[in-house]
């Protein structure tokens, strides 16, 4: 029997409620059963990350507690933004390090050029900046400003109509910009409502520690 593939989760928001501590390990797990999450989060951001002083203020916490794990094959900070990605590489450089946005822009791009980004801010997450700057449609379900606000049925309805509003605005796919949406599991209704494909973050970071796995067997 083959070793399970090992991975540092790191959620960029506080809790002390396991459940959401672990959904995200838990849909990887699901997707993938080689795989093996332990997850951790950072300390004093009970909104998590959303706006860049909030980012900012996390980058030291999420390195101190990728350093925290024991005998990883693979780290992942768990959010679209990708807080600390490129200063944990710095520290870690033997271990493969991703987050949310990079995966999710790398298989969004294989289903369009005109990629709408669904999130709770009203700027893009670094890595969509950097690798889809001019092919962007950039939106934020109205009522929506953080993480907590999408645990509320007027939160789903609003992400809901949004992806509507980007279909029309000429997006071919939606990329999720914020790890929430896939903690809430919206990704299917949203294609269902608007037949476009939809890029569930998790579900992308998952895909590429797979792709580790496949790599290291």
């Amino acid at each position: 029997m083959d070793k399970k593939f090992k991975i540092g989760l790191i959620r960029v928001l506080t809790t002390e409620d396991e459940e959401v501590l672990s959904a995200h390990g838990k849909q990887i797990m699901s997707y993938f059963p080689e795989l093996q999450v332990e997850t951790k989060c950072i300390p004093d951001q009970y909104e998590g990350i959303h706006s860049p002083e909030l980012g900012e203020l996390a980058i030291p916490k999420i390195v101190k507690t990728a350093q925290s794990f024991t005998d990883v094959d693979m780290i992942i900070v768990s959010c679209a933004d990708d807080p600390g990605v490129a200063e944990i590489r710095k520290v870690l450089p033997d271990i493969p390090v991703t987050g949310g946005g990079e995966t999710t822009v790398a298989l969004a791009l294989k289903y369009g050029s005109r990629i709408g980004v669904l999130g709770i801010t009203d700027y893009a997450p670094q890595a969509y900046r950097r690798m889809i700057p001019d092919q962007m449609i950039l939106g934020r379900p109205e009522g929506v400003h953080s993480t907590l606000d999408l645990m509320t049925p007027e939160g789903k309805e609003s992400v809901l109509k949004l992806g509507l509003k980007l279909k029309e605005q000429g997006a071919e796919v939606i990329a999720l910009a914020c790890t929430g949406l896939a903690t809430i599991g919206i990704a299917k209704d949203l294609e269902k409502e608007t037949g476009l494909p939809v890029i569930d973050p998790v579900m992308a970071e998952g895909l590429f520690a797979y792709f580790e796995y496949l790599r290291k067997k």
